[in-house]
């Protein structure tokens, strides 16, 4: 969950002034040192909380209240807008030339997350429909090149790199030379510091021989408000087009790197939010605090879903609604919830409950899907299409072959009728159809 400390504070913060029998001066001031207290603790820098605490206090006390709107729903809408507006408002998007090839050139700090930061961007681009092609032209860390090689073969996007060569610039202007059809092309770069001279002077000459269409500075979330200053370094040198914030999964120092970056005018066009090859997503200011608030990502959530889809034809529809719902069709909305990512993700995008959920329960419901996974898989295929054949025998195989107890399997087959009650009432209601992770084919 991305940067699960500051939003459960302030979505704490919020909660009490909901809460509150009367919203007063009081409690505003209160909220405003919670608030403070959590962009702090996230290493947000100290004129930036103080600026926002006072837009935030004064606009929450003096603002006339819009017709139907309450002091407490007028609160909570301030805040959002205020730290939206601080992160920017409008989204900025990687503009893709379609007929064009398109050449992305990553530059960054070494370690800063940059090399599988390349290839989660191909991974991106990939699933979109455009072909993809990833160029190691970092010859300067040992294993750069096998590292991407790995990367990208795991994703099936196309590698370009030349270990033996020693000279960056013409291993990124073959690279670039290979992939002259293809719509986009990722250059990763040797990891730099803004001292070390030679390594600086190797990316500017690299830009100029390849001409990207746009250079990308990937950042390191942890990092708090250095990262100010290294963008400020990697923009002189050149000029910096997009901004991607690297390993903001749970960091206690994310809210430093994202405001230290927003306040010099960078454009942040990516986040990174997880250690898989999907955890990279396109940086919405808006979307971006409402999961902090825990007010939710609806935009998201139905984003992930499509992403998931698993394709069920209309034959399929009519025999699920009609009570022929079988244990193949449970394993197979597992599959596709699997899909969506780790099961904390989704709910943090749900409005309402993103931190009323305890991280135990969430990890009690993961542990108990897949567990049910594993005992739909020991089944016979006879078995899932008529688990009324389930006799003591027979789950005590399954129980054994799933590595699970007896219990267990049982609690599944509980489980399972019930959701086959709830398919037959809903005949013909196909509304509902929309909240599960499956389409019409």
């Amino acid at each position: 969950m991305v940067l699960e400390s500051l939003g459960s504070s302030l979505y704490e913060a919020l909660k009490r002034v909901i809460r509150a029998p009367v919203v007063d001066r009081e409690i505003v001031k209160e909220l405003i040192r919670d608030f403070q207290r959590a962009l702090l603790q996230a290493d947000v820098n100290v004129q930036l909380v103080l600026e926002l605490s006072k837009n935030i206090e004064k606009r929450a006390l003096d603002e006339k209240l819009p017709p139907g709107i309450s002091r407490r729903e007028h609160i909570v809408k301030v805040v959002y807008e205020e730290l939206t507006k601080f992160l920017g408002e409008k989204p900025e998007s990687l503009e893709i030339n379609p007929g064009a090839q398109n050449i992305l050139m990553l530059v960054g700090i070494q370690g800063s997350g940059k090399t599988t930061t390349g290839a989660k961007l191909a991974r991106y681009f990939q699933k979109r429909g455009l072909k993809t092609g990833l160029v190691c032209a970092d010859t300067f860390r040992a294993g750069a090149y096998e590292q991407l090689q790995q990367l990208a073969d795991s994703i099936k996007v196309d590698f370009y790199g030349e270990l033996q060569e020693k000279n960056a610039v013409k291993v990124a202007k073959r690279g670039v030379e290979r992939f002259k059809n293809y719509d986009v092309v990722i250059v990763d770069t040797s990891g730099r510091h803004k001292e070390e001279k030679s390594l600086i002077l190797e990316m500017q000459k690299i830009a100029e021989a390849i001409k990207p269409t746009e250079i990308i500075l990937v950042l390191d979330g942890t990092i708090g408000q250095q990262a100010a200053i290294q963008a400020e370094a990697f923009n002189k040198a050149t000029s910096i087009g997009s901004i991607i914030v690297a390993k903001l999964d749970g960091s206690a120092r994310g809210g430093g790197a994202l405001s230290s970056v927003a306040s010099i005018g960078a454009k942040i066009k990516f986040i990174g939010t997880g250690e898989k090859i999907e955890d990279l997503e396109p940086f919405v200011p808006s979307r971006f605090i409402g999961q902090l608030l825990g007010m939710g990502d609806v935009e998201g959530l139905v984003r992930k879903v499509k992403e998931a889809e698993v394709p069920v034809t209309e034959k399929n529809v009519r025999a699920i609604l009609s009570g022929k719902f079988t244990l193949a069709d449970m394993y197979q909305q597992f599959e596709a919830m699997r899909s969506m990512g780790p099961l904390e993700k989704i709910i943090s995008m749900v409005p309402g409950l993103g931190y009323q959920l305890p991280k135990e329960q969430f990890d009690v419901a993961k542990e108990r899907l897949d567990k049910w996974r594993f005992i739909i898989q020991s089944m016979t295929p006879s078995e899932r299409e008529d688990p009324k054949i389930l006799n003591a025998s027979r789950i005590k195989r399954i129980a054994r072959g799933s590595g699970t107890e007896e219990r267990e399997v049982r609690e599944l087959i509980k489980q399972f009728n019930d959701m086959k009650r709830m398919f037959k009432q809903l005949k013909g209601k196909r509304g509902f159809m929309k909240h599960l992770p499956l389409r019409f084919g």
